[in-house]
């Protein structure tokens, strides 16, 4: 069973599933992946924790982390990028495989670019926690790709964007983000990196160019999922 360890934020956790769900080849609801979903709204702020602004929310993340072991799960997802800060501890304190959502960001990075023959120039659109952490440069550039964020003012936009989707307010979010994309890929990026989950609902739609590619800890989860049990 995919224990989703989610509620950062829980729009983003229901779009995580949405993914799961189309990705699955399935013809019935049998054919479906087994899913125990923890929406732990109450773990505190990650962006904050990493910033020094705010609480630790390890410990949150590792009973939400025991939740889902004690339900049956047998394989974790985070669909929140921040999150995975934390991701080396929450792995110390389970037997069960994490799934590492930047991992995966990069393995989909180097087979897209390797099949189109597009360079590794990649724009990240992230938290101030993800691009403090240093997760996405020192992961990415094992596959020989470069990442490139925002300057301080479009990084400030992207922030305030990824508070208006917690917000729902996502209609206002949708132009500060696309204003990013579009000066990532004037400065020479070949693709932008989704790098916050809040970031697909506002700019679901807006990429005609192909340019964007989603953060997410591969929806069919690959090899994983196909290890997965399915009902009968």
């Amino acid at each position: 069973m995919l224990g989703v360890l989610g509620g950062m934020g829980p729009m983003a956790t229901v779009d995580f599933l949405a993914k799961l769900v189309r990705a699955t080849p399935a013809g019935r609801d049998q054919d479906h992946i087994p899913t125990l979903v923890c929406s732990a709204v109450d773990i505190p702020d990650r962006a904050d924790a990493i910033l020094g602004t705010g609480p630790d929310p390890l410990p949150a993340l590792r009973a939400a982390l025991a939740r889902l072991e004690a339900g049956g799960a047998t394989r974790i997802a985070i669909p929140c990028n921040t999150a995975h800060h934390w991701h080396a501890a929450l792995q110390a304190a389970t037997a069960l495989p994490i799934l590492h959502i930047v991992d995966a960001v990069a393995e989909t990075l180097a087979e897209t670019l390797a099949r189109t023959g597009s360079g590794g120039r990649i724009g990240l659109l992230a938290t101030d926690g993800t691009l403090r952490s240093g997760l996405y440069p020192e992961r990415l550039a094992r596959h020989g790709l470069a990442c490139r964020a925002p300057d301080e003012a479009g990084q400030a936009a992207v922030s305030a964007a990824i508070r208006l989707v917690k917000a729902d307010r996502v209609a206002e979010a949708t132009p500060l983000l696309e204003a990013q994309v579009r000066a990532l890929a004037e400065a020479g990026c070949d693709r932008v990196v989704m790098a916050c989950t809040e970031i697909p609902l506002a700019l679901a739609g807006s990429d005609p160019s192909g340019l964007l590619v989603v953060a997410a800890c591969r929806p069919d989860c690959r090899v994983d999922a196909a290890a997965l049990p399915r009902a009968a």
